[in-house]
């Protein structure tokens, strides 16, 4: 089979945290480094904040995800500080000048009453002035009609173990995306199978969403190198400050 933590090893393999090559891991570097306490929410493996200890970064760092096999990889860098819970479980008042979700973290927020939670929450983590930058799919690119077997892709984990993963959507209910992920042996044999439903919102319904919570927007783009949202744009990545 396939467990927990080899699905958090192979994600650390395949999703590594590298500025030189992903204009997103800039775009966060740059925000994480200039700021003195810095929450990730959804932290997973906790690979952002790791990389900003050892690129210097002297002040707070805190993450907090749900996913345990994640978090004890990320538990062996012992100078951040790791926390089990989702974003609505937190519970920091005004103590972070700055807040993120990456990695599309933030779709992860499904129902509207998880939604208002969790923002009111990170709202209440941060400093007066604080801010929170994250992320999520443009829905107009619909990212998901690419996510079928026919684009599967061949990995090799840390092991040398090689491994087939591809996805599948089984659903599409509004905004809301529900699609599994396969890991299987090269011949098709399947090790496990995991299923996510993400919310795809587009740029009206998540700024209603950021002002209700008490998020100003601040900044808002369309790519990673601080474009304009438009008609072709495949990313929303959104700055708002604590009002």
């Amino acid at each position: 089979m396939f467990s927990d933590a080899d699905a958090a090893a192979l994600y650390d393999l395949t999703n590594p945290w590298d500025a030189a090559r992903y204009p997103s891991d800039a775009f966060y570097d740059d925000l994480v480094m200039a700021a003195d306490a810095v929450l990730d929410v959804g932290c997973g493996t906790g690979s952002m904040l790791r990389h900003a200890r050892e690129s210097g970064h002297s002040g707070r760092l805190a993450g907090i995800d749900p996913d345990r096999a994640a978090l004890e990889r990320a538990r062996r860098r012992t100078d951040v500080e790791w926390h089990e819970g989702t974003a609505a479980d937190i519970s920091w008042d005004r103590e972070f000048d700055l807040a993120t979700m990456t990695s599309n973290a933030f779709q992860c927020l499904v129902d509207d009453d998880e939604l208002r939670a969790s923002l009111t929450a990170i709202r209440t983590a941060l400093r007066d002035g604080g801010r929170f930058a994250f992320e999520t799919r443009h829905p107009q690119a619909r990212a998901w009609e690419d996510w079928n077997p026919g684009n599967a892709g061949d990995v090799v984990d840390a092991s040398g173990r090689a491994l087939r993963v591809w996805h599948e959507v089984e659903s599409v209910a509004g905004d809301v995306v529900t699609f599994t992920e396969t890991t299987a042996e090269p011949d098709g044999a399947v090790l496990r199978v995991d299923r996510t439903s993400l919310r795809f919102l587009d740029v009206p319904t998540l700024n209603v969403f950021l002002a209700e919570a008490g998020l100003a927007v601040e900044e808002q783009y369309g790519d990673w190198f601080r474009g304009p949202v438009a008609g072709d744009s495949r990313v929303i990545v959104t700055i708002a400050r604590r009002t």
